[in-house]
């Protein structure tokens, strides 16, 4: 059901992911949703966010520690999800910021605060000074984000591909200076 809800979210939007759709989806027992979400659609919507969180913080963390291999990764999550559902999928986490309010749409930002914090801390451990990669972190999600949702308005990948050229090739200029920072440090200056 959750990963149900999670789909639904990122195909329709929030209003898209009613009990009634995810029991169409599934196929789950009417009385099992109730079971499990007793607090009724913004448990279960919870429940798909911190699933679709900790998926792509999953896949994430597989990454090798090179800006150049953290932002082509993060970007292939995006260019692949696009291309597996033919630009009919966007991001869950997006569709509940758009349409949700209150304790859901503060549980949204949790989720990118988490996104944000880890790409930070893997472009730290990659040799970006902590403000860099901060800034690296929130440019990345950002615009994969917009261009996610261009591409699907205009029906086309091209705004997502333009945008992953630019980030991998910004990624590709911090890698260097990294390098020279350590070639640098290395020989003593």
């Amino acid at each position: 059901m959750i990963k149900g809800a999670a789909q639904l979210l990122a195909q329709r939007g929030h209003q898209g992911a009613s009990f009634a759709e995810v029991l169409e989806l599934t196929g789950a027992p009417r009385g099992s949703i109730y079971h499990h979400f007793p607090n009724g659609k913004d448990e279960l919507v919870a429940a798909a966010l911190d699933a679709v969180s900790d998926a792509a913080l999953q896949q994430l963390s597989g990454l090798d520690r090179d800006p150049v291999a953290i932002t082509a990764g993060f970007l292939a999550l995006w260019s692949d999800l696009l291309e597996r559902a033919q630009l009919t999928t966007g991001c869950a986490v997006v569709a509940v910021s758009v349409a949700a309010t209150g304790d859901l749409l503060d549980h949204a930002g949790d989720v990118f605060r988490h996104w944000t914090a880890h790409l930070a801390d893997l472009l730290c451990e990659a040799g970006l000074p902590e403000e860099t990669a901060i800034d690296f972190a929130t440019l990345l999600i950002s615009t994969a984000e917009g261009a996610v949702i261009m591409s699907r308005a205009e029906r086309t990948p091209e705004p997502f591909s333009r945008i992953a050229a630019v980030l991998v090739a910004q990624a590709e200029r911090h890698g260097e200076a990294i390098g020279s920072k350590r070639k640098v440090s290395e020989s003593g200056g």
